[in-house]
């Protein structure tokens, strides 16, 4: 194969077709023409766009995402990649065109694995190495040789395929047109375009199309509402007769949240959605709304003023996937209270600990109670600390994880019922397949010789919120009907929801270093290892400070180093952060390395 992976290697600026005098064994011939489709869709991109020079992008949570009028090269590349992750599972995958809270010139590209979930880590490196790609050349070499490396069937007669989603960015369309000449370029691999869509739609309908579901979007937004439909059904006729407010007014963030946000409304009941900055008047993506933005700054987004005081309301960032709540305490003032991830948290999982504990109560029923759900929250070291200590003193399994969403779905997987969120409001709950089956016979059992108990009710619920919540990924609309339907239950308004705990103050800053690599931590990057001598000079600044909590962990892009401080004021927790910054900048910074 080396021989003719270098005669291919030779001929990829040709005219295509195999000089006169060269033969091929008979085994490699659909191998040497869907080498060949490869070359020429190359030399094809080579007229159009190749390589910005200067440019270097790496493959992260996000996927890929820059400026999107250089992005062409990359997408038509990862189009490549998707084509070439499909053939490998022999499974449905899905890229998507987003760009999330960015703002709207920039663009991005990701890939959504056979799970639904983002693409494996172990191929990143080659997403990078495609990306990075300096001439055609060097480009097909690197495909061929991950072909060999993986014993990925590039002969034609395994197929592929790939949906396709994009958000609502003018130059999503365009881009789009990149990944599908990508993905054409492989022998076997066919492209489903399934439009303008939130990037956790697309998560789910991957997902849903490998495990043999329905895999559109109105199938989405019927399990969905159906689900929330019948946890509504489930609220108790005490809190019923309340007359809780059941309005909820959303930002949309001028993206393709608000947009079918603006469907799934219609097919609600008990709940009035009021969308406003859907994208239909005219206001610009991310810019002064969405999720990011309140999380941030939290000041009131374009779009809400006085009127709004007292109001329930949230808002989703630019693809929805992430979500906050928030409400205007007082007309004289931009500020807002914000109820951030580590509250929808708090919230989710006291809910799933009650409903497990009325399913798990003795009855007088000789029924079989043997398994008990283990039930984890996962955090990482970013969560407030007065939301771990209040989840902690709730009874609840608490475990943290290193930065990042792929870190805590791996670790919330690993439990019966793992919920995990970010403080940025990106987060959802997994449920296990084993504990799933047990609870559906559970149900059926309580069916028969309770129906109607508040054991079988609670089953009812636990079923119902596992198709609520997307579990391939975080998802804005999902989570936005199960907060709704469970502050129903509970009769709480969005005020007692937010005085579950206090929030400590906090401060992040950034430090400019020489080498970001020099630091290196563990204890899910709480505690930094190295250099040697840099966390006894945090610890012992820390102690000076009542409920003072302090942390440094390198950036994963830039030669920075975060600090994130927290103390029992504000002045405190500024103070702190200030003062690691300082010892950061003594061990690391540019001064050091001049000493």
């Amino acid at each position: 194969m080396k021989e003719e992976q270098r005669l291919l290697l030779l001929h990829s600026s040709s005219l295509f077709f195999p000089p006169q005098g060269l033969s091929f064994p008979s085994k490699t011939k659909r191998y040497f023409f869907s080498i060949l489709l490869l070359t020429k869709t190359i030399n094809f991109f080579i007229l159009l766009f190749w390589f910005f020079i200067g440019v270097k992008l790496s493959y992260g949570t996000a996927g890929f995402r820059a400026d999107a009028s250089i992005l062409k090269s990359t997408v038509h590349r990862v189009g490549i990649l998707a084509a070439l992750r499909s053939l490998k599972t022999q499974s449905v995958v899905g890229l998507m065109i987003t760009a999330s809270h960015n703002k709207v010139t920039d663009n991005g590209v990701k890939i959504v694995d056979p799970s639904g979930g983002m693409l494996t880590q172990e191929w990143e490196p080659f997403a990078d190495q495609l990306a990075s790609a300096q001439t055609p050349e060097a480009f097909l070499s690197l495909i061929i040789e991950f072909v060999e490396k993986e014993k990925i069937p590039l002969d034609g007669v395994q197929s592929a395929e790939i949906l396709l989603g994009r958000d609502t960015r003018p130059s999503g369309e365009s881009l789009l047109e990149a990944a599908k000449q990508g993905i054409s370029s492989i022998l076997g691999a066919i492209a489903l375009d399934l439009g303008i869509l939130t990037t956790p739609q697309l998560h789910w309908m991957v997902r849903a199309r490998n495990k043999g579901m329905k895999a559109t979007e109105p199938a989405y937004f019927e399990q969905i509402s159906s689900s929330f439909r019948c946890l509504v059904d489930l609220i108790p006729n005490e809190t019923k007769s309340s007359k809780m407010d059941n309005t909820v007014v959303v930002d949309g963030a001028d993206g393709v949240g608000g947009e079918k946000l603006e469907v799934l409304k219609s097919m609600l009941t008990s709940l009035v959605i009021e969308v406003r900055n859907t994208g239909k008047g005219g206001g610009l993506l991310n810019d002064g709304v969405g999720a990011d933005y309140l999380q941030k700054e939290k000041v009131v987004p374009r779009g809400f003023c006085s009127n709004d005081v007292g109001l329930r309301c949230a808002s989703l960032d630019g693809d929805a996937d992430r979500l906050v709540y928030f409400s205007v305490p007082t007309s004289s003032s931009r500020k807002i209270d914000l109820v951030d991830g580590d509250k929808i948290l708090s919230l989710f999982a006291l809910f799933i600990k009650e409903q497990l504990s009325i399913l798990t109560k003795e009855g007088t029923e000789k029924l079989d109670n043997s398994y008990h759900a283990r039930l984890g929250v996962i955090q990482t070291a970013y969560a407030n600390g007065a939301s771990t200590d209040y989840l902690k003193q709730s009874g609840l399994e608490v475990i943290f994880t290193p930065t990042g969403v792929k870190h805590l779905h791996e670790k919330a997987a690993q439990f019966d019922i793992g919920i995990y969120f970010e403080a940025n409001g990106h987060g959802t709950i997994l449920f296990s397949e084993t504990w799933l089956s047990w609870l559906e016979a559970r149900n059926n059992e309580l069916g028969l010789a309770s129906e109607g108990s508040e054991q079988q009710k609670a089953a009812l619920r636990l079923l119902s919120v596992s198709k609520l919540i997307n579990q391939a990924v975080g998802d804005a609309l999902s989570c936005l009907l199960l907060v709704e339907v469970i502050l129903q239950h509970k009769g709480w308004s969005i005020h007692k929801w937010n005085e579950l705990y206090q929030d400590l103050p906090s401060r992040q800053l950034k430090v400019k270093v020489v080498d970001r690599t020099a630091v290196a931590t563990t204890n899910a990057e709480t505690v930094a290892i190295s250099p040697p001598g840099i966390q006894e000079a945090i610890d012992a600044e820390t102690a000076k400070y009542p409920k003072g909590r302090c942390f440094i962990r390198p950036s994963g892009t830039e030669d920075v180093i975060r600090v994130y401080a927290e103390a029992s004021t504000q002045e405190a927790a500024d103070s702190l952060a200030g003062s690691v910054a300082k010892i950061v900048d003594r061990f690391l910074g540019f001064s050091s390395s001049q000493q």
